[in-house]
This record gives structure tokens, sequence and C-alpha cells, in this order.
């Protein structure tokens, strides 16, 4: 008898194995069928008017986290600024209303100090990161507030727009920038800000230091002579103790303030699209 005793048993329990198996499969079926959440199908259609670049340049996650923050909490649908006035006009279309587009913003490396023009104390040899740099005091160079070019900021720029040059200097291709503004959350040392793509003056300098100590080690640093300032009529460009900053707030209509400019720290530049740049 205890050859048949033994087959029995296992059938059994296979049997009640694959009962409650099938049981289970059953109830999770019924889950998913009467109480799964149903999406907002206006998500997924506003999804696909967003760019899919994912960059959080909204504030949020990603282009899809973005699209239900504007059906579910009202969120301003121009805050793409990747997408531009194209992605505004189809969520415009799409949700039937009006809303203004922003002013479009490009970055901008604060700094011109390559190798070339800024000296340097020492030899950096270590990983070739920003930040990794900056933690030990920097890559070498003297100028404590300039560009180290590791390229940190290129890195993280999903459209491949900022270029690390052979003298070790960030630049940023204003007519690839798409604004997410990654790059300006990168740089350890805040050299990278968004300005309007319409403005043509910028001071490529942060440094603090005052003019005599500047010139030791860069010769395009700003040495806070108030040419420029003076050239404006402090309108459009101030001091910032030794440092001129430029209000982007206020237009300035004359390049030739550029040409005050002693070390040449002034450029000029256009950071418009030019016809048919993505």
């Amino acid at each position: 008898m205890l050859p048949l005793i033994v087959p029995l048993a296992i059938i059994t329990s296979t049997a009640v194995i694959g009962l409650t198996g099938l049981g289970c499969g059953l109830l999770l079926a019924m889950a998913a069928r009467f109480l799964a959440v149903r999406e907002d199908e206006r998500i997924e259609a506003l999804t696909e008017c967003l760019p899919g670049i994912n960059c959080g340049a909204c504030g949020l996650a990603g282009c899809r986290d973005y699209a239900r923050a504007i059906i579910e909490d009202d969120m301003p649908v121009n805050l793409c600024k990747p997408g531009g006035d194209d992605t505004l006009k189809a969520l415009c279309g799409y949700l039937g209303i009006v809303a203004q587009a922003g002013v479009r913003e490009v970055a901008l490396v604060f700094c011109g100090g390559h190798n070339g023009v800024a000296k340097r104390q020492a030899t950096y040899n270590g990983i070739a990161d920003c930040v990794a740099a900056e933690r030990i005091g920097g890559d070498g160079k003297a100028c404590p507030f300039g560009c180290m070019g590791l390229g940190s900021c290129a890195r993280v720029c999903p459209v491949n727009a900022i270029e690390i040059t052979a003298q070790r200097l960030a630049i940023v291709h204003p007519e690839l920038c798409i604004g997410c503004g990654a790059c300006v959350k990168t740089c350890p040392r805040s050299l990278i800000a968004m300005v309007p793509e319409s403005r043509t003056i910028h001071i490529l300098c942060r440094s603090k230091d005052r003019g005599p100590v500047v010139r030791k080690y860069c010769e395009v640093g700003c040495i806070g002579c108030n040419r420029c300032v003076k050239a404006v009529d402090k309108k459009g460009i101030t001091m910032d103790g030794a440092l001129a900053v430029v209000d982007y707030a206020v237009p300035i209509e004359d390049v030739s303030v550029a040409e005050t400019c002693p070390q040449s720290t002034i450029v000029v530049r256009d950071g418009r699209r030019t016809e048919g740049a993505s």
C-alpha cells in the first residue's frame, strides 16, 4: 500500500498548489480590471506634443510628469524651454487655450580665460571633472574663479551645445542651446547662467578680486576700471564690488561699449538662432 500513498500525496499537493495559483491569478486579474486607476488620455496626448528630452527645465522630472502636471495641477503650458514656440502652439492647440511664449534664454559661460591668456600655477593630473577638481582646490589655474574646462557642463548637455576648446575653456553655442539649464546646475563655480537670446553685450568674468590681482593671473579678466559703466551712464552695466556686471533687464543698444574695455573682457554675441538651426 505504501507505494500507492506517496503518488497520491504528490498529486494532491500539486492540485492544491495549482488551484491556489489559479485562484490568486483570477483575483489579480479582477483587481487589475476593477481597481485600476485609469490615466487621463489627455496626458498621453500632451506628452506627444512635448519634445521628449526629459531635461527638467520645467521643474519636473520629465515630459510626461510635466504633461500630467498641466492636466492635474493646472501648471502653465509655457514652461518647456527646449520646445519653444512650436511646442507651446501644439499644447495650446490641443487644450484650446492661449498662452504667451516666454523669452528664449541661452546658456553663457562667464569666463574668457583660456590657457592662452590665463596663467597657471600648477599642472592638474586628476579626474577630468570640474566638480572633482574643485573639491581639491581647482585645476591649477591661478584664477580661483575661472573656468577649469574639464567638461562637466558639456557632459550633461543633452544636445551637445557646449564645446571644450583645446585651450581648456567651455563655450556654449547659442544656436544649439535649448535652454534646459542643466549646465548651470553642474558648474561648481557658478560660471554659467541663462541670458536672454536678444542681448548682445556680455562681460565674461566672475572674478571678485581687485584689478592689480586680476592682471597678475588673467589678460582678459575684469579689472574694475569702471569705463564700461560710465560709457552706458550706469544703464545696463553696474559695478558689483570690483566686478562690472551686465543687467540683462536693461537693453544695451550701443555695442561700441565693448571697445571701452582695456582688457577685452566685454564681448558682443547674439544668442538668437540662425535660420534652419534646430
